[in-house]
């Protein structure tokens, strides 16, 4: 009878790691995804300031603009899993010289390595994932424009088992879906506010509370959440928390200036330099988006 119970624990244990090995297996895009597409770097410029690449891969002491386009990387991101660290995204052999659009696209969308490791969300690849292809090989055109840097991407600083990155493919499951947020988005403002913030912006990686693996809690989507640090709370933008008019808002994101004379602080200042660089128009659809959320 012992003898029975331990074989069927062993059988049941070796399906359970099979089943788990599929569940987790990287899930790359087609190979031909980027196939006929051709970046343009002005465009991608675009891009790069909306996603907010500079805001982790520069040197954490960037000042100006020059300085912000060096993707040294260097940024160290507190969570309560451990502290994670923004490689090198300069086009060098240090950084991503050697990648073609097809790994960014995967890095972006799928979150995986050139290798098909995968990554961890730290890189924002759950809203990344909503990313329209054209749209990253025009970032890839650019990035390929910007100065190279020599310095060593530095390791993330996790403990057991936030190390083993396989199970990051059943959080991909359990946290990554195709849907809209916003799923109603009649103008093409609307449509537009919708892909700056949900896709582009990953305005709710920091503006909305996360669940216990830490996914974004979709039904609290930018009411605020803690701090990751764990320094306070970072305010909610949706229409209950955030009473500014669509002008206040777009105010805000070109000049870093509040309603009241205040002003930016924190890594806020940093998506406010980014989101200078955008148009009007876009700064106006991010504003009637998040005023449009239920």
């Amino acid at each position: 009878m012992i003898g029975k119970a331990i074989r069927v624990l062993i059988a049941l244990s070796v399906l359970a790691a099979a089943m788990f090995w599929v569940f987790t297996r990287p899930q790359p895009l087609p190979p031909d995804a980027m196939a006929g597409l051709t970046g343009d770097s002005a465009r991608g410029e675009t891009v790069f300031w909306a996603a907010g690449c500079a805001a982790c891969h520069a040197d954490p002491e960037a000042k100006d603009d020059d300085a912000r386009l060096v993707l040294s990387g260097g940024y160290r991101m507190v969570s309560p899993f451990g502290t994670f660290v923004a490689p090198n995204l300069s086009p060098s052999p240090a950084g991503i010289g050697g990648w073609s659009a097809q790994d960014l696209a995967n890095s972006l969308i799928a979150g995986l390595s050139p290798d098909g490791t995968h990554y961890y969300p730290a890189l924002p690849y759950g809203t990344y994932a909503h990313m329209e292809l054209q749209d990253v090989a025009d970032l890839k055109a650019f990035l390929d424009t910007l100065p190279p840097s020599d310095a060593q991407s530095q390791p993330h600083e996790l403990g057991f088992p936030f190390t083993l990155r396989r199970g990051l493919g059943l959080w991909k499951l359990a946290n990554m879906t195709p849907d809209w947020v916003l799923e109603d988005a009649p103008t093409p403002q609307l449509e537009r506010g919708r892909y700056l913030v949900e896709a582009l912006g990953h305005c709710a990686e920091c503006h909305t509370p996360r669940n216990a693996i830490g996914g974004l809690d979709r039904s609290l989507w930018m009411t605020g959440a803690p701090n990751p640090s764990g320094k306070g709370k970072i305010p909610g933008i949706d229409p209950v928390s955030l009473k500014w008019s669509e002008s206040d808002i777009a105010y805000y994101l070109e000049t870093g200036f509040t309603p009241d004379y205040d002003s930016a602080g924190g890594q806020m200042t940093k998506v406010i330099a980014n989101m200078a660089h955008l148009s009007g128009e876009d700064r106006a659809a991010i504003a009637a988006y998040l005023k449009a959320l239920p």
